[in-house]
């Protein structure tokens, strides 16, 4: 085993624990317990997400400023939502600060009811603060509006047969009968968006939003087929009006079909952690490093398809740099999966723990394990 350096250098870049510390938290807690066994470290902190919740503080830790817009949520009432706007002038709409799937209040109404026009209010408020590049993280919401809602906030209506306007929402959408885009914003032909997202599905179908995602947001499964015509009918008629055919084009089933609609505005789409890695100079931090921590709430092979984690240890393997998985929990199913890529695969907890302490004593069990590992890595100065 080669000697360990005499001033090791260690960049910490993890994502949130989802209802215990953000990602910076953690990554805090975890450079506190490096420290602990080697005070001379050099700690390089790098705050992940992969385009859910905590996009928004990730995006902004190199710096920016975070705007409170009110707009509608996935219910209808207005609410305070924030976003932020970066140093280069582009803006940062994090889908799970407007329509979330934490939100009691979206969540208290059917989701056939809710609908992504908050989005498309916030997007029109940067437009007038002079924005034209918007980068928007598509996981965590709690619509399945195919962003019909979201084109509505940006200026389109939906009639029905008898000339009557109707609600961008999934309920009303098998009655649509015409869809008038005339109104839609003249700003967004100067405007570019980047979906963050690592879902490919499509809009319809047995793999797309409805099906594969509805479940979580309250489709029941009597609903499916219904939502999914309803999503498939509005893309029959909304495609002809903006001479666009994006229903299959992979990330149109992105938060309840959202991604559909970003397709219609001519996004382009990129893996959300990859989007963040370039944003927060992950590489930058990487140069001339010897360790890379990274980790997530849970890890299972699904942090294999594009998450945060695992888009951090690709950086470092580019870089030379071996990575360690510290999450608060590891599937030990995965771990034959994880190691082909990790050099090891830890969790804090110290014994039989139940989630609620977990939760609450996060930080103090990410300090002490990651001090463990760092007297394992370099030893003790």
């Amino acid at each position: 085993m080669p000697n360990p350096p005499s001033t090791p250098v260690v960049v910490i870049a993890p994502d949130s624990f989802k209802g215990s510390l953000g990602a910076e938290q953690v990554a805090e807690a975890i450079a506190t317990g490096v420290q602990r066994a080697r005070p001379d470290a050099v700690v390089r902190i790098c705050p992940m997400a992969d385009g859910g919740e905590g996009t928004l503080d990730a995006m902004l830790t190199r710096g920016g400023e975070r705007r409170k817009l009110t707009v509608r949520g996935a219910a209808g009432p207005v609410r305070e939502a924030a976003a932020g706007l970066l140093a280069d002038g582009s803006a940062i709409i994090e889908t799970a600060e407007i329509v979330s799937i934490t939100d009691p209040v979206g969540m208290g109404v059917p989701v056939e009811a809710r609908s992504t026009r908050g989005m498309g209010e916030a997007i029109r408020v940067l437009l007038d603060a002079g924005v034209r590049r918007f980068f928007v993280a598509l996981g965590g919401s709690s619509t399945n509006d195919g962003g019909a809602g979201l084109l509505a906030g940006l200026g389109m209506k939906l009639f029905d047969a008898q000339g009557q306007e109707l609600e961008p929402a999934p309920e009303k959408l098998a009655k649509v009968a015409r869809v008038d885009v005339s109104q839609l914003d003249a700003r967004l032909a100067e405007a570019t968006f980047i979906g963050m997202s690592d879902v490919d599905n499509p809009l319809t179908g047995e793999h797309g939003a409805t099906a594969v995602f509805g479940p979580q947001k309250g489709v029941q499964p009597n609903q499916i087929a219904t939502i999914d015509a309803a999503l498939a009918h509005f893309a029959d008629l909304l495609e002809p009006a903006l001479n666009r055919a994006a229903r299959n084009e992979p990330g149109a089933g992105a938060a309840g079909g959202l991604g559909f609609a970003l397709h219609m505005l001519g996004a382009q789409f990129q893996p959300g952690a990859e989007v963040v890695a370039q944003q927060i100079g992950l590489d930058a931090a990487l140069e001339g490093a010897n360790w890379l921590i990274t980790g997530e709430g849970r890890s299972d092979v699904q942090t294999l398809h594009g998450k945060a984690p695992f888009i951090a240890c690709r950086h470092a393997q580019a870089a030379g740099v071996p990575a360690t998985l510290l999450s608060g929990a590891v599937d030990s199913a995965a771990l034959p999966r994880l190691t082909e890529h990790f050099t090891g695969c830890f969790s804090p907890a110290p014994g039989p723990i139940t989630l609620d302490v977990a939760i609450r004593d996060a930080a103090r069990l990410l300090a002490n394990e990651a001090e463990q590992l760092t007297r394992l890595k370099f030893g003790t100065r």
